[in-house]
């Protein structure tokens, strides 16, 4: 059970698809295809699905007879893979070659014959370096490869021109239009002032993801003094701002003692703005970093001796459990479209099948809506009985799935995801809800507050422009 395999290019470009070859031999492969089967039995999978995989051909090669013959649909992955946030781009791979894996193992999308039937998915994977220019170079590479899906996530800077880029070349070029499926881009912008028909957000963004951390900000009633601190760009500068708003409305007693941009992914120290933290007498950090400025933060605040508590956006996972160790416990708070410690047998289950599939302790962070956004794409397809672009996005837009007890919707008006959202608080791994650690650290995220999709949901101010 496998991604389609893609022609192997040996071009030196370093934008060029590196060929996925994922094919997981003996009792590897034994495994995978039972870690796949497990899952499937407990988080709902078709009948026929759960049969395709147990066939001796589908164990052997990434989807069965009728869709290997067809042509496969070409899904571009354009991410950092070198470089500072490599790791991101790297977990990022995992995540959706699993969920492309778990389509291709199911028969491929299937479409009538007229439309090719049944047809495999087929990632490819380009590296932007962190770097727009690079990722506008992907993008063109991708474009020019056959690729008419787009998959991008860990920068809304980036995110940003991709979209300009996109919605002038659906313009200029009608019979190669792209759709953009955005995993992690979460600038509110993106979705508002910036909303394209073509662009497609799977993440809660900033300001909902802010209002979620707000709920245990709320329940703090020791805190006093607040610092902020972020990554200097679209989104760290959305998160502080959304972060003095909402105090402001809902903690006016809480004072905002530090309030610092730093560059992003630049900062190899982080002790100057720890000891400043320190020093501001602040009890809890709040920040949208992500990656290595992340760790190296919750590292520096350690070595300084910072106890307060860090409100964050992606501290369960990455590194930073583990660079805390004991002085995070019931300290780090974290949100998130799911955790894995969501205390459901589906949730359960699909975790462990994850893990199965990739066991190292270093590929330990999966993203339940990467997976809600690829079988997202294949419904959408599937509905619209077509792999055409503005047909796909129609479709799209309506969109609405559910996989492993998770479910969400896709919001027409602006093309935001709706979905639940967690608030987890780190704890050692054993103790009560807290069955699973994080990447091998020992430790883990106990849900404390689980926020329903409605709840979650935030006004839009989005002006579509459809064809």
């Amino acid at each position: 059970m496998t991604a389609f395999l893609t022609p192997f290019r040996s071009l030196r470009s370093p934008c060029f698809p590196r060929a996925i070859a994922t094919a997981p031999a003996g009792a590897t492969r034994r495994a995978t295809l039972a870690a796949w089967l497990a899952a499937a039995l407990l988080l709902g999978a078709a009948p026929g699905a759960i049969a395709a995989a147990s066939s001796p051909d589908a164990a052997q090669d990434p989807a069965p007879s009728a869709a290997r013959s067809a042509a496969p649909v070409k899904v571009a992955l354009i991410e950092s893979l070198s470089g500072p946030f490599a790791n991101t781009g790297e977990a990022v791979f995992r995540n959706v070659l699993w969920a492309v894996e778990r389509v291709n193992a199911r028969g491929g999308v299937r479409l009538p014959a007229s439309a090719g039937g049944a047809r495999p998915l087929a990632l490819e994977r380009y590296d932007s370096k962190g770097q727009n220019e690079e990722a506008l170079s992907a993008l063109r590479a991708a474009i020019d490869a056959g690729a008419r899906v787009v998959l991008q996530g860990n920068s809304s800077a980036t995110a940003a021109v991709l979209i300009e880029a996109i919605n002038k070349h659906n313009e200029r070029d009608p019979a190669r239009r792209v759709l953009f499926l955005n995993y992690s881009a979460v600038d509110p912008i993106l979705t508002n002032e910036k909303c394209s028909f073509w662009h497609f957000r799977f993440d809660a963004h900033a300001d909902m993801r802010m209002a979620a951390l707000m709920e245990a900000i709320r329940g703090d009633k020791a805190l006093q003094a607040v610092y902020l601190i972020g990554q200097d760009y679209s989104f760290g500068q959305a998160v502080l701002r959304e972060a003095k708003r909402q105090l402001a409305a809902q903690r006016p007693d809480v004072k905002v003692v530090g309030d610092e941009l730093h560059p992003v992914g630049r900062v190899k120290d982080f002790a100057p703005y720890a000891v400043k933290i320190q020093a501001s007498g602040a009890q809890a950090v709040v920040t949208g970093n992500w990656g290595n400025d992340l760790t190296l933060l919750v590292k520096a605040a350690r070595e300084v001796g910072y106890a307060g508590t860090f409100y964050t956006f992606y501290g369960n996972a990455l590194g930073a459990p583990a660079a805390l160790g004991d002085a995070g416990v019931g300290k780090v708070v974290a949100v998130a479209d799911w955790l894995p410690n969501v205390p459901t047998k589906e949730s359960e289950a699909f975790y462990r099948a994850f893990r199965q599939r990739f066991p190292s302790p270093a590929d330990d962070y999966v993203h339940m809506r990467m997976q809600l956004m690829v079988e997202s794409l294949a419904e959408s397809m599937e509905r619209a009985g077509s792999t055409d672009t503005t047909a796909v996005a129609r479709a799209m837009e309506t969109s609405r799935v559910q996989f492993a007890g998770q479910s969400g919707a896709m919001r027409a008006a602006d093309h935001q995801f709706q979905q639940p959202l967690v608030v987890g608080v780190m704890e050692r791994a054993g103790t009560p809800g807290v069955p699973f650690d994080v990447e091998g650290s020992g430790y883990g995220f106990r849900v404390v507050r689980r926020i329903a999709a409605e709840q979650a949901e935030m006004p839009q101010r989005c002006e579509m422009r459809r064809p």
